[in-house]
């Protein structure tokens, strides 16, 4: 029994902490006037519906967007996607799981889309198809593995803007022979990177971090004066 009560209190904790996260992000894209959709890479049941709620706390109407397989993990072909706690089909929340939650949570089919299918899949189309987001002011990422990420990262790289919020989940999650899947996808992704620097914003739960993309062409325009 006691163990159980633990369980439940770590579990309020994160949730708690997310949704402080969310708040804070919303209310900060709110104050400074970054419009934009909310998209979110690996759904769940918890996740998306704060996002919902702190958005329309913060009077912030973006549309939110849900990209997931809903089978799960896919499956783990590279070493750098192994980690003891992630396997095949792991974490699956069923597409009619998810639009239960949202039903649950009072958030109306008009105010999100779903795009069901792994991201090689889903993603490969880019910027030519109208049925993925293409105005992103907060994404948030939560797929776990390396590969996913990249693919991810990929997919927002013609859709970065200056005041975007990213955040990953995972970033934290690494194991004894390797580092995390989703920091190093995101390391790898941004270093040198001609146009956008990376300010951290806010660390949240155990293993979560966000950050606010500036573009480079402000700062250095605001160090010459």
């Amino acid at each position: 029994m006691l163990k159980g009560l633990l369980e439940n209190d770590v579990n309020a904790h994160e949730r708690f902490q997310r949704r402080e996260f969310f708040r804070r992000a919303f209310h900060a894209l709110s104050y400074n006037g970054i419009d934009g959709d909310y998209a979110e890479f690996g759904c769940g049941k918890i996740t998306f519906a704060l996002a919902y709620a702190e958005s329309r706390r913060a009077k912030y109407p973006c549309h939110l967007w849900a990209l997931d397989s809903f089978q799960g993990l896919p499956p783990l072909e590279i070493p750098v996607d192994l980690h003891p706690m992630w396997v095949e089909g792991l974490m699956c929340t069923s597409l009619e799981e998810f639009r239960d939650t949202c039903r649950h949570n009072s958030i109306p089919e008009s105010d999100y889309d779903v795009v069901p299918g792994f991201y090689q899949d889903t993603l490969r189309n880019g910027d030519t198809s109208t049925n993925l987001p293409s105005n992103i002011s907060l994404a948030y990422i939560d797929c776990d593995l390396y590969s996913s990420t990249r693919l991810v990262l990929k997919f927002l790289s013609n859709r970065l803007k200056h005041g975007m919020i990213i955040a990953l989940d995972d970033y934290f999650c690494w194991s004894k022979n390797t580092v995390s899947g989703e920091r190093k996808a995101f390391a790898e992704f941004f270093d040198g990177h001609d146009r956008f620097s990376l300010l951290p914003y806010c660390q949240y739960s155990w293993g979560g971090m966000s950050f606010i993309l500036e573009d480079k062409r402000l700062l250095t325009k605001a160090g010459t004066n």
